[in-house]
Parts: structure tokens; sequence; C-alpha cells
């Protein structure tokens, strides 16, 4: 799996678009009227983001956001105070972000394109990176977290959503459910009682994958889990526990994780409670380890642990010691 790989697919299926109708399909290309629908949809479908952004206190920050999707996060944090700079690996997000900022007349410093392996933004140039439901779609996350690591400033933030392990979703939904159902549905496909097919819907498209990979790969939770948290034709995602966090990030330290979003489809529990234990989005902050401040107010690394940086002893000690980490 490679980079270019998953920029062609978001530039082909830009996040969340579907789920409205379509910028173009349904809306015949009216940004304001598909911006309103696609804000409404996305926040009575994931109803605690407006509360996890308050609590963020981005007021006043340089924030960068990390892949954008249709800008209802961006627009957001900058209604909310930040002075807000963005970059997404497509055009057509980027295009999207600055026709939504353009129509509703909102300030901001900066929005590009670009990969998050190689930041087009100076070192120490943000207080705070956030990034919702995106790293877990990138290849290389060690590369991308020494980019972000780089662009913050020493006491900032990085706030992120990860996919969660510990999820009904992921351990009954995609894990049990809807294996199954492929299980079942693929002889009868190779009977020609059912159709596999890329454009035939979702479970054509999951037999149609399964036909091209081999039933036995496919149904792997490594291969599956690919394909069965943004469409079958998405080519690469991860889940994630707050030790996978620490793991893929060790530039950084975790303070503080907890979980939102009961939502396990076929499974009809959406908005039930039960999102704090075992939701589909795990959020995490993370403070870069070992940046500090000379005297004269230089940016200051020194060597040791944590990608080439020194780390405090409370910032080494593990989540078990630290009274701030929630899960």
């Amino acid at each position: 799996m490679d980079e270019t790989t998953v920029q062609d697919f978001w530039q082909n299926h830009a996040c969340g678009d579907a789920l409205v109708g379509g910028l173009r399909d349904r809306f015949g290309g009216d940004y304001e009227k598909f911006f309103s629908d696609y804000d409404k949809f996305r926040y009575d479908m994931e109803s605690h983001i407006p509360a996890c952004l308050d609590g963020l206190g981005v007021s006043g920050k340089r924030v960068l956001e990390i892949g954008l999707g249709q800008g209802a996060d961006s627009e957001s944090l900058i209604r909310r105070g930040a002075r807000w700079s963005g970059v997404d690996l497509t055009g057509e997000s980027v295009e999207r972000v600055r026709t939504r900022l353009t129509l509703r007349e909102l300030p901001f410093d900066d929005l590009k394109q670009g990969s998050v392996l190689d930041l087009p933004f100076e070192d120490n140039s943000f207080d705070m990176v956030f990034s919702h439901g995106v790293l877990h779609h990138v290849p290389d996350i060690a590369g991308a977290q020494k980019e972000i690591y780089r662009v913050l400033r020493p006491g900032g933030e990085l706030v992120i959503m990860m996919y969660a392990r510990w999820s009904l979703n992921y351990l009954v939904a995609i894990g049990l459910v809807r294996r199954a159902a492929l299980l079942a549905a693929f002889p009868l496909a190779k009977a020609g009682l059912l159709k596999a097919d890329p454009d035939g819907g979702m479970l054509a498209a999951h037999l149609d994958n399964a036909n091209k990979i081999g039933l036995g790969r496919y149904l792997r939770l490594k291969e599956f889990i690919n394909y069965n948290t943004d469409g079958p034709g998405n080519p690469h995602a991860l889940v994630y526990d707050a030790k996978r966090i620490e793991r893929d990030f060790p530039s950084f330290r975790v303070t503080r994780t907890y979980k939102r979003f009961m939502h396990a489809p076929p499974l009809p529990v959406h908005g039930l409670p039960g999102g704090n234990l075992m939701g589909w989005h795990l959020w995490a902050h993370l403070s870069p380890v070992g940046k500090t401040f000379t005297s004269a107010g230089q940016t200051a690394t020194s060597t040791g642990s944590a990608a080439g940086k020194t780390a405090t002893s409370a910032e080494l000690a593990p989540p078990a010691e630290r009274p701030d980490m929630v899960t």
C-alpha cells in the first residue's frame, strides 16, 4: 500500500460526499445547499463532535487541521476562534473547503494541498494539530508522526480521532456479522444466484473484492478492516487502542483518551448509550516529547529517547502512572 493509491481513492470519493447524495449528483454543484445539508447530516449522525471541539480550547491558537473532508470541522474550529490552517492530500477536498470558507466569509491563515509525510509548513508553526478520522488511513504512520512533531511548537498538542479497536463496530459488526454474511453469500455468488460487481451495492462490491483477493485472505481481519470503514473501495485502514497510539506516535506522550459514537452497522445500536465504553471513535490528546524553549525564546531539542529527543521523567511515565490519562 502506498500514498498514491490512498490519494486516488479519496480524490475520486470525497469523504462524506455520497452520504448526502453527492455535491454534483444530487446538488448539481450548489455548494451552499450541499454544505448546509452535509453539516446537518454529519452533526446529527455524530452529535458528540461539537462538544469535543468545544473542549479543545482553540480560541486564539494556531491550529493545523490535517485531512479536511468537506470542511465541516474546519468551519467549526474557525468559528471557535482558531487561527486555522488546513492541508489535505487531495485537490478535491482543498477546492471544496476553500469554496466553503469563501462563501461563508470565514478567515483563515493558510490552505494547501500536501502530504502529511511532507507538510508544507515551517518547523514549530502550530499550537495544535487536529486530525479527525484521517491518520488511520495513512500507510506510513511513522513518517506522518515525525512531520506532525516537526510543525508543532513546544508545549503544543496533537488531537486525533482514530477508529477504535475495542469497539462494538470492530469486534462484533465487522469482526463477526459482516464476515459471516460474506461467508454465507460467497457460495451463492459462485452459483450465480448473487452478483459480484463493484458498482452493484455494498454486498456485491465485497463479493467482487473477495473474488479478486481470494475469500480466505479477504476474510482475515487485517485485510477485511480496510474495506469496512469507509466503503469496500477504501484501500487502507487501521484500528487503534491507546497502546497502539503510543507505539505509532513515539515522539509524543499520550495525555488523554476517550471514546465516543456508538455505531456498528448493520447492528441497530446507533445513538444508544455506551459510546464511552464501546464507541467507534477513539479520541486521543498527545503532547510532543522533548521540545523545549531556551531562555532566549528559541526552540531547543536535546538528544535521547523519543525520536531523538530527551523527555523528562514525567513525560516518560507509563500511562497508568499519569493522573491525566482517561480511557
